[in-house]
């Protein structure tokens, strides 16, 4: 009997479970149907051969590495950041194949996927994803960016995006910052003042995701308010006992973790910074309610209430005239 040339190279290669997807819904359903070979046009360009790679639970970390250009910051990644896929994972193993491709060192190199990577390293399941050759980072690039569409960044991350736009000069300032990422100046600033918060800080907290802009703004005020030497002490306390603040709570709940890991670390800071109430008792007062003074070292600050421009000038020559 005779046989086609494309079904003998099927039998040969195992290629008979191919699909060629030309839209995103034809390369949806290709993926969730995990068919071993799939035809994907990368960046709506040309059309590049995927093959299913089906990675086991024990080489998933070694096997395989995330994308060094993908904006997600997968230190954040835990059991309460992944909850959404976790449980399902666990029960019913991967459903949807991530996609990635082969780097130089022969790793694959996860460009979408990575939140799903790290959900079956928690949970110790075999990873699928879509493995292609030949793949260009630009289109890497594109690839990564799409995906973490779908999962919005926290303002930590996209506040990283935004600095490196500013840092190349393809953003002037946080109104052009605003055009291009398409939000409000308000989002804007909050998330600046997040990247600006260092990692082990943030790290804190069971899931960065869900810190708003209130919290992180109320956060930065109070970390810049520190000192160099009560920032490292700030952020030895986080991370003493080789474990983050949030696993050193017995809280149960993302909510409630979140709300205890703030009060522990605004708890360390008011300790850190030095008592308003002993800064006022070196206050030395001159004249009730007009005049007053205060003494550090060799160091003296002057406050004084309801002065004139005559007596202020008379003030101001008399000092110059001492300390010329």
């Amino acid at each position: 009997m005779a046989i086609k040339t494309s079904d003998l190279n099927a039998k040969l290669f195992g290629k008979a479970n191919k699909r060629r997807a030309t839209t995103p819904a034809e390369a949806q359903e290709a993926v969730k149907e995990q068919a071993q070979f799939i035809d994907l046009a990368v960046a709506g360009e040309e059309m590049v051969s995927f093959e299913l790679v089906r990675v086991p639970a024990d080489k998933v970390v070694s096997d395989t590495v995330v994308f060094e250009e993908n904006a997600r910051e997968q230190s954040f990644l835990n059991e309460h950041a992944l909850s959404d896929v976790l449980t399902s994972l666990r029960e019913h193993g991967q459903q949807y194949p991530a996609i990635g491709r082969k780097n130089d060192q022969g790793k694959i190199e996860v460009l979408d996927g990575s939140r799903r990577r790290m959900a079956c390293i928690l949970a110790e399941r075999e990873f699928m994803i879509y493995v292609a050759e030949k793949i260009d980072t630009k289109h890497a690039k594109f690839m990564s960016d799409v995906a973490n569409s779908h999962k919005p960044l926290s303002l930590y991350e996209k506040g990283k995006e935004m600095q490196a736009k500013l840092d190349s000069g393809e953003a002037e300032d946080q109104k052009s910052l605003a055009k291009i990422f398409q939000c409000s100046e308000a989002l804007v600033s909050g998330a600046l003042k997040a990247a600006a918060l260092p990692l082990e800080l943030l790290q804190a907290y069971p899931n960065v995701s869900d810190l708003g802009r209130p919290t992180i703004v109320k956060l930065h005020k109070q970390y810049f308010s520190l000192t160099e030497e009560q920032q490292n002490t700030l952020l030895k306390q986080c991370g003493e006992g080789e474990k983050f603040v949030w696993q050193r709570s017995e809280a149960q709940g993302v909510a409630r973790l979140t709300k205890e890991v703030t009060e522990t670390l605004e708890a360390w800071i008011t300790e850190l910074l030095p008592s308003k109430k002993s800064a006022s008792a070196n206050k030395i007062e001159l004249v009730k309610g007009r005049a007053s003074y205060q003494r550090k070292g060799s160091n003296v600050s002057l406050n004084m209430k309801k002065v004139d421009d005559a007596t202020m000038q008379e003030i101001l020559d008399f000092i110059k005239s001492k300390l010329d």
